[in-house]
């Protein structure tokens, strides 16, 4: 029995010592990697931002710019980790995701704001800028100030407007004067204003998401559209229209925002860096809308599969009469002091 016994201890013994020597310098190196990795990802600081466009359109690379000035300015601490292209998530989607935090920051189109709060409508008014001083007197001012005081209610705070640049018109037939889109079906991003507009022409508005644009041009399943230069040429929409106006009629613009729980949780220091990130973020996009949507005019201008036609004062004239009545319809959702300041700024003309 005590033989039995003095066996059985010398091979766990020998077992014991067996582990410590052929794998303990392993598990040691193991254990002390594990720890090092655990406390570089506890440290980082991740921010998911999905957006619904082309990498290559102004907003896409404006969101690039950001995401490597957030890192640069933070030292690595902050990740910010781009989405575009609808991939993680459309339009219709991406502001619940912001608000039940599966991502931290969106840039939506104006319209898909006013579809939940009213006052956001004012920046879709056809011929609401004139000129691009206008666009940066109200981002820049007043207006802006109080469209993102209205996001508070909503758990959602503003960073910045970013632009996507003036909105013209694209379809198969010549678009001149207002009769010409009686009983034409356009495509639209759904918002009652939008809707409104294209009513007021006489037109049909079809509300889709613009992941679907091209197929529904190119199918017929609808006439027309309206957009910026940069996305009639990134998403060779010219392929599928014949004739383009350049309007200047609306403006595509987005509204970075992030969650304001998440963005309440965030150190001082790294908050102090995203806002100037975006800041430099925000002058960069603003000087890139302008030039890209320039350029890519000329390029459209080379492409033989579309017409260009240049809006006359006379005919500009005639547009802003047929919408009028979107300016009354919608007046009183927007608010009255939101629609004075826009009576302001029309007036300093």
């Amino acid at each position: 029995m005590k033989s039995f016994l003095s066996i059985a201890l010398f091979v766990m013994i020998a077992l014991v010592s067996a582990v410590m020597i052929g794998f303990g310098t392993d598990l040691s190196m193991a254990k002390l990697g594990y720890d090092e990795v655990q406390e570089g990802l506890s440290e980082r600081i991740i921010i998911k931002f999905s957006h619904v466009v082309a990498e290559n359109t102004p907003k896409g690379l404006t969101v690039e710019r950001f995401a490597q000035l957030v890192k640069d300015k933070t030292h690595g601490r902050v990740e910010v980790q781009v989405f575009p292209n609808s991939v993680l998530h459309s339009e219709k989607t991406e502001i619940s995701a912001l608000q039940n935090g599966e991502v931290q920051m969106i840039a939506p189109a104006f319209s898909h704001l006013s579809s939940m709060i009213p006052a956001w409508a004012v920046l879709e008014l056809p011929y609401l800028f004139r000129t691009q001083e206008d666009v940066e007197n109200v981002f820049n001012g007043e207006i802006g100030q109080m469209l993102f005081s209205t996001l508070e209610q909503s758990d959602m705070k503003g960073l910045a407007f970013w632009s996507s640049g003036f909105k013209q018109m694209t379809a198969n037939r010549p678009l001149i004067t207002p009769d010409d889109f009686v009983g034409q079906r356009f495509r639209i991003i759904p918002s009652a204003v939008l809707e409104a507009q294209f009513r007021s022409f006489q037109a049909i508005p079809i509300g889709s998401y613009f992941g679907d644009l091209y197929s529904m041009l190119a199918s017929g399943k609808v006439d027309g559209e309206e957009n910026t230069i940069s996305n009639v040429y990134t998403k060779r929409l010219y392929q599928v229209q014949k004739y383009m106006t350049i309007s200047d009629h609306g403006f595509l613009g987005y509204a970075v925002v992030i969650n304001q729980s998440f963005w309440n949780k965030l150190p001082p220091d790294i908050q102090q860096a995203i806002t100037e990130a975006m800041q430099e973020a925000t002058a960069y996009n603003n000087q890139l809308a302008v030039s890209m949507n320039a350029s890519q005019l000329r390029m459209l201008q080379e492409q033989k599969n579309i017409q260009i036609h240049v809006q006359t004062e006379e005919e500009r004239a005639a547009w802003i009469q047929a919408v009028q009545p979107v300016y009354d319809k919608f007046a009183d959702s927007i608010g009255a002091d939101l629609m004075e300041k826009i009576r302001e700024l029309h007036q300093r003309r």
